[in-house]
């Protein structure tokens, strides 16, 4: 029962570490497609703030930003979320 417990309380700290060793593995062109991605999706938020700052309604921003993101984050809020 005891070497239960251990195990059960081990096997979640491994497969994090394998996890987080198999995500580290990136090469050089997948880290600059990131890089790509990131770029355009601060570019679609630093649009989407304009949008709000010009008077438009908050649902009008919204669409556009979902235009802009299409494809780059997951989700329809282009990989990131806040409070409203």
């Amino acid at each position: 029962m005891k070497k239960l417990l251990t195990a059960l309380a081990i096997a979640p700290l491994l497969l994090a570490g394998s996890i987080a060793q198999a995500q580290g593995a990136h090469s050089d062109q997948e880290t600059k497609a990131d890089i790509q991605r990131h770029r355009a999706m601060a570019a679609a938020h630093e649009a989407a703030a304009k949008c709000l700052e010009s008077g438009k309604s908050h649902d009008q921003c919204q669409k556009e930003l979902q235009v802009a993101c299409k494809g780059l984050g997951i989700g329809k809020f282009c990989g990131m979320r806040h409070v409203h």
